[in-house]
């Protein structure tokens, strides 16, 4: 039987783990109060900064004591801020199961080249044992959403109340569509072109309490580059969050960043973006029940991101094919949706096992989710069927 092509293409085919998807409804028009041609050091443009913290802070929730600031680099430019200021003081842990954390493990092992690092890892679809982190007395990085391997931590409980040492935690696929829990995180990054849909370049950082007395009582052994010094003159820059950025931003990019948070607000805030990113999950949760040919990277329930949702195939004609192949038949199966038009930039990352990665923030609408499926299930037969021809 002639496998058949779908009638329907999503509305909004964008299903990009970043940048991502825009908000609904968005268009250039809404940007048009853009503060263009005028210094962020001007009055407009620090207002308009001051009030992506604000609204930052209103939307995430986070604590009237903690500092958020708004860094060059993305999320990559945040968490490399905070390693290169902070850490050094005492023995750090490194968890990772995916290429971003293996990335932070790199940098303070070679640039770095602190000598009391332990690593704590994971191969992808797994979470390492968080028990194994010492919490207690040690620094401790990690990413909250692996977004490569779509596997997450459920939450916080196995960080200790009463630390010695910062958490360090890399939030960016999870800021928006997960609950952080605050009181365990000291320094928390983000990027704006994750889960609302942003403009890229730029990155966010929270301080709590605890990761500014750090800040103001331990000088690294090694020169800080300009773009990394939240202190001067033994004192903490308080015009980083207050809007006074380290450099240049994008004022089209901070009125983009500004339009999706107002966005945010009007669709519940928090509690709306995680019903909505929680809602996509489960329109592929049940996808993956009713097809027994693919399943979920994450080998956990309970581990399984509602933002970077990550698919391998089980068919045996496909698992039976060699790692090459394997990643040539994902690679195919990507390249037949996109050429339709049905869903764009759905390939696993370059690091990864193959498979499919999927985006469901809360800026992605279910429908159009329900409207890719199909596709998925026509391209895989299709790139199933080419497997047959070239077996014969």
């Amino acid at each position: 039987m002639a496998n058949t092509v779908p009638a329907t293409r999503p509305r909004v085919p964008h299903f990009s783990s970043g940048p991502c998807a825009k908000r609904p409804g968005w268009a250039l028009k809404h940007l048009s109060d853009a503060a263009l041609g005028r210094s962020h050091r001007a009055k407009v443009g620090k207002d308009k900064l001051k009030l992506a913290i604000d609204l930052t802070r209103e939307v995430l929730q986070v604590p009237a004591d903690y500092r958020i600031g708004i860094v060059p680099a993305s999320d990559t430019g945040a968490v490399e801020m905070a390693m290169w200021s902070l850490l050094g003081a005492r023995g750090v842990d490194m968890v990772a199961w995916e290429s971003f954390g293996e990335g932070w493990v790199t940098d303070v092992a070679k640039q770095l080249r602190l000598t009391d690092v332990r690593t704590i890892t994971a191969p992808y679809g797994e979470l390492p044992n968080l028990k194994k982190v010492d919490t207690k007395t040690r620094d401790v990085v990690f990413t909250w959403n692996g977004t490569t391997s779509g596997v997450r931590v459920q939450d916080a409980s196995w960080i200790a109340d009463d630390r010695e040492g910062l958490t360090i935690c890399d939030a960016t696929s999870a800021a928006f569509a997960q609950r952080l829990d605050w009181p365990k995180l000291d320094v928390t990054t983000f990027s704006w072109q994750k889960v609302l849909g942003g403009e890229a370049a730029h990155g966010m950082i929270i301080l709590s309490p605890r990761a500014v007395e750090r800040l103001l009582t331990y000088k690294p052994s090694w020169p800080l580059p300009k773009i990394f010094r939240m202190v001067s003159g033994g004192k903490l820059s308080e015009g980083i969050f207050q809007g006074e950025t380290i450099n240049t931003p994008s004022m089209l990019a901070v009125e983009d960043y500004l339009d999706a948070l107002h966005w945010a607000k009007k669709v519940g805030g928090l509690d709306g973006l995680v019903k909505r990113a929680d809602g996509n999950f489960r329109v592929l949760q049940k996808f993956v029940r009713e097809n027994d040919w693919i399943d979920f990277l994450a080998v956990k329930p309970k581990t399984r991101s509602n933002t970077s949702v990550c698919l391998k195939f089980t068919d045996p004609a496909v698992t039976a094919l060699s790692a090459d192949a394997q990643t040539a038949f994902a690679k195919q199966v990507v390249s037949i949706i996109e050429k339709a038009g049905a869903g764009f930039d759905l390939g696993h990352y370059r690091d990864a096992p193959p498979g499919l990665r999927i985006w469901c923030g809360a800026t992605v609408q279910s429908r159009d989710l329900k409207a890719l499926l199909p596709w998925i299930t026509y391209a895989f037969a299709e790139a199933k069927a080419g497997l047959s021809k070239k077996a014969a």
